[in-house]
Order: C-alpha cells, then structure tokens, then sequence
C-alpha cells in the first residue's frame, strides 16, 4: 500500500516536528498518530491552513526568541553567591548542585530558570568562582558566574 502524507501536529520523535508534511505507512498514522492526536491527513485544504498558519507561528517563535534572549542577557550579568561549609583544608562538605543553582537564581536575581536547563555535568565542589553555562529555548544560552564562599565569609560581606 501507498505511504500516506499527513501533517504533524506536535513534535513526533524519530519523525518530524510539528508543522512538517511527512509521508508515512498507514498503518502508523492510523494506529498511532490519529489516535494520539499527533498527525492529521494532509488534505488540500488542511495543507492551505498549514501554510496560512506558517506565518503566524514565525511571529510567534521570533517573539519568544527574543524574550529569551532577554533573559539571557539578565543571566550573563549575574553573579550568585552561595555560602556553603568548608570543613579543613578548604574542602566544602557535599557539593552544589543545578537544583541549588536554580533556588539561588530565583532568590538573588528574581529569575525562576528550570534545574534541568542548567548545564552542569558534575556538581560544584570547591570554594571559588565557576562559570555554569545555562541552554535555555530556541537555541539561546547564556553564563552564569557563581561564587561559593565559606560561610563565615558570607556572613561578613
């Protein structure tokens, strides 16, 4: 049997994202992307829709591009201070992790940025200053420097 065009409605692993026309078995349309609601048959007057909706969706994903870039702008001047206990010969006890990187955003710079965006492979575990690189929407990043300082240090600054 023939492969069947449909358009995708939502991103669709291993396959397409939404907006694309793909040619697929009909089998898997029908048993998997029909009832999910994933894809729709790629009628005449379902591709003239996609094509007057294309527009629109370029406005809107430039729009939130540039809100991120926003943000990332407000995350690259950001230095955030964590105090942290450092036991003898200037080890701390545990470790920094993105999730305390993100409560420390939210708490310093009034900036809620998911843990999972925070690009940190190992967790921080000496006193200093580290740049952790953030990969936030559409492609944008930015730097944060963070500063984990003694506690009793903190306490004086």
């Amino acid at each position: 049997m023939a492969d069947v065009k449909v358009i995708l409605r939502q991103d669709v692993p291993n396959l397409g994202s939404a907006g694309e026309i793909k040619q697929v078995a009909p089998g898997y349309f029908r048993n998997y992307l029909m009832p999910r609601g994933l894809a729709v048959e790629a009628t005449k007057g379902q591709v003239r829709a996609l094509e007057s909706d294309a527009s629109m969706r370029t406005k809107q994903k430039s729009r939130a591009k540039d809100q991120t870039s926003v943000v990332a702008e407000r995350l690259e001047g950001q230095t955030i201070r964590i105090p942290v206990r450092v036991g003898e010969q200037g080890r701390i006890y545990g470790s920094v992790t993105n999730k305390d990187l993100s409560d420390a955003l939210a708490q310093q710079a009034d900036l809620t940025i998911d843990r999972h965006k925070i690009d940190l492979p190992d967790p921080l575990k000496s006193v200093g200053t580290h740049t952790v690189p953030v990969k936030l929407e559409h492609g944008v990043g930015a730097q944060i420097r963070v500063e984990l300082v003694p506690e009793e240090e903190s306490a004086q600054a």
